[in-house]
């Protein structure tokens, strides 16, 4: 009996900054229906290439040079009328990001490209109009506009090649938004995660060199701030909050913003500390409400054993905004 292989669906990647067009091909990489037929770097070679290669989903920039990408899709309707267009911004203005979903099937925030964008082509592809996280009910509202999203992701992995997949596609992202990554994790998986971010493309040593790549120990950043065995509040606030907004500092773009991939919270689970550990998570929220920051904790499944472990299971599940 001949098998039939599944048509891929073909698409254009259309970014100024080619590291983030990496980040892009290293998501697409996990599902064997979606192939990369084409990159572009500007608006008119986006159009060009467009007609050209006649995809079936166009992954596009906002701030692109030549054309901007809303003018980009207002070409492509005539041009490319049966292509999808979704939009990969860090764009948060409300007016432009309306007129945007006017032009396209949907809007993801550059910064969560590593948990949202297969959804978000699933989902057009489909037919349907996807609103990224930022649009929280489908509508941007003042202080959405005011604020950039902020999310406490929680991983929860059965080995370490998963955990290592997540994030590195979540520090990628991050370093290519323009933002700042900082990892706070222990020593063999602070290696693992370098080793697998150059073998990506990233120039790593560079994102230290300027401040865009932050490598932190776990048991040493938690000393700094704990007293008697749990989170103090003042310490942590000084400690995590001087993290948060100092190294913003060093982020490129308008409004650069920190991904934090920490195992903090787990370090201290794994210890037996679990109050610790469901304080810290809360300590992370309550800071959340004063600066901007992503964040992506990862707990080992084999850790969690049953019985008394599943309403512990539920307390850190619930402390996160993404499971």
């Amino acid at each position: 009996m001949i098998q039939t292989r599944t048509p891929a669906y073909r698409i254009l990647v259309v970014d100024d900054y080619e590291p983030f067009r990496r980040v892009v091909r290293l998501v697409l990489e996990i599902r064997n229906d979606l192939q990369i037929v084409g990159e572009a770097s500007d608006g008119l070679e986006a159009v060009q290439k467009a007609n050209l290669l006649q995809p079936d989903l166009i992954l596009l920039d906002i701030d692109l040079p030549t054309l901007n990408g809303i003018q980009v899709a207002r070409r492509l309707r005539d041009l490319v009328p049966r292509a999808k267009v979704l939009f990969l911004s860090v764009e948060s203005s409300s007016d432009v990001v309306r007129e945007a979903l006017k032009m396209g099937s949907g809007y993801v925030y550059k910064l969560h490209v590593g948990s949202e964008l297969l959804p978000a082509i699933e989902t057009v592809l489909g037919g349907k109009q996807f609103f990224g996280s930022m649009l929280e009910g489908n509508k941007l509202t003042d202080a959405q506009e005011a604020k950039a999203p902020r999310r406490h992701e929680v991983l929860f992995y059965p080995e370490d090649g998963v955990f290592l997949d997540g994030c590195t596609r979540f520090v990628a992202a991050a370093l290519g938004a323009g933002d700042v990554a900082a990892v706070v994790a222990t020593e063999s998986h602070r290696d693992s995660l370098f080793h697998r971010l150059k073998a990506e493309g990233l120039d790593v040593d560079a994102e230290i060199k300027h401040g865009r790549y932050i490598s932190l120990d776990v048991a040493k950043t938690l000393s700094t701030f704990m007293v008697n065995d749990m989170p103090d509040w003042e310490r942590f606030f000084e400690v995590v909050g001087g993290l948060v907004s100092g190294g913003a500092k060093a982020g490129k773009g308008e409004r650069p913003r920190v991904a934090i991939w920490g195992e903090c919270g787990p370090f201290l689970w794994a210890e037996g500390k679990v109050d610790a550990a469901i304080q810290l998570e809360q300590f992370l929220n309550r800071l959340a409400t004063i600066y901007e920051f992503d964040l992506l904790c990862a707990y080992a499944l084999s850790s969690f054993h049953g019985g008394k472990d599943d309403n512990v299971f539920q307390s850190i599940c619930a402390e996160h905004s993404v499971i």
